[in-house]
């Protein structure tokens, strides 16, 4: 298995792909590529590149964008995966987990702000091998994939991994979320499939059209493509780390893990799933890909960006609903108190005088209306 670290101790010889930071674009229950069209989508997620992004996106993305949050300033494209929240073991209520900045931040992208750090490698991290291996195809505009599956409840695609981190130490790979605290956080990679039909931008559940012949964890050289899927495409990876340690403390000793993915999903954490939206400017991703000594500098014809600069590209909140996560509440039985949100209106209804709470251990987004009071949020109910 090659690490990141293995590839930093050659880094003067290194003759591999690219590697670079996003920061966060936003928080919203959208998914162009795993379910296009929905609005909202299943669940939320953190999405991270190009102001394109919308609940459909068609075409060349790459043109309409107009900023991106990634330090490439040619790459418009959307990646993004389900966020993570702390599920309190005592009251129940949610609280979104952040995400941090992956280190090591390298080629002049200090100053990037959450989000994910991406890959794109022809081979493996310490070399592109470009002269013996098949040319590498990037996409095409309105190309788009998903990796893994929320609804898995087995291991389901090498390279979905978490990592438990000690300190700025990552860990130990493994397929499942980690059964202790983590002083560093939970890191968790992603990596997709490298063989493409050469003829879809997308299938039907958005996996077919690819097809994945690595089977080991890490950033290893993907073996040949089949008959069916001839077309090597570059490796795409996203690394993120949670900032799990101030939830750290609240973890009790020998309990069950309380971190979960916005889809909820099996405990074990196979679930994990990312997608990935195309849209890079022009020919400059295929320009990256055909060059060597590419890695952390952008091959030299790629422009970069500040990040301070990547860092003021924003999109409006499409959905308008708070992702930070839930307050529990508790109201004694002779509260009175009506809690409904019409999604068609965008808005609070309120109910007649004497009302009383009729959930327990629901959990509801939308207000919570207290004597003719409400408050936008996400709450769990109980009656004392």
């Amino acid at each position: 298995m090659k690490s990141l670290t293995t590839a930093l101790t050659f880094f003067a010889l290194a003759e591999a792909g690219l590697r670079f930071p996003c920061s966060t674009l936003t928080f919203q229950r959208l998914d162009p590529a795993g379910q296009p069209g929905s609005f909202p989508s299943a669940h939320v997620h953190h999405i991270v590149g190009g102001n394109a992004f919308n609940a459909t996106m068609e075409g060349d993305v790459g043109e309409r964008a107009t900023c991106t949050t990634c330090q490439m300033a040619e790459d418009f494209s959307n990646y993004w995966t389900a966020t993570l929240y702390f599920k309190h073991p005592s009251n129940g209520s949610y609280h979104r987990v952040p995400p941090i900045a992956v280190q090591p931040l390298l080629g002049g992208s200090q100053g990037a702000q959450g989000g994910l750090t991406v890959y794109y490698t022809q081979f493996d991290l310490n070399r592109d091998n470009l002269k013996s291996n098949p040319a590498i195809k990037a996409f095409p505009p309105g190309f788009r994939m998903v990796v893994g599956s929320p609804t898995s409840t087995t291991k389901n695609h090498v390279g979905l991994s978490y990592q438990c981190m000690s300190g700025s130490n990552r860990g130990t790979i493994t397929n499942t979320m980690p059964t202790k605290p983590c002083t560093g956080g939970i890191f968790t990679t992603h990596h997709f499939p490298a063989c493409w039909d050469g003829k879809n931008l997308d299938s039907a559940n958005h996996q077919d059209h690819m097809y994945n012949t690595v089977n080991s964890e890490g950033f290893t050289n993907a073996p040949p493509c089949p008959a069916s899927h001839p077309v090597r495409v570059p490796q795409v990876t996203f690394e993120t780390v949670w900032d799990t340690s101030k939830f750290n403390g609240l973890w009790p000793s020998g309990a069950a893990n309380p971190f979960v993915w916005s889809f909820q999903g099996s405990p074990t954490g196979y679930g994990t799933h990312a997608d990935y939206l195309f849209g890079w400017k022009g020919d400059s991703l295929q320009r990256a890909m055909d060059k060597s000594e590419c890695f952390y500098d952008g091959c030299g014809s790629i422009k970069k960006q500040d990040m301070a600069v990547a860092n003021r590209c924003t999109v409006k909140d499409f959905v308008n609903e708070p992702t930070e996560g839930c307050t529990s509440a508790w109201f004694p039985a002779s509260s009175w108190l009506l809690l409904t949100f019409d999604r068609a209106q965008g808005a609070a209804r309120y109910g007649d005088v004497g009302s009383r709470v009729s959930m327990r251990g629901e959990t509801s987004t939308g207000y919570l209306c207290i004597n003719a009071a409400c408050f936008r949020g996400c709450y769990s109910l109980y009656r004392a």
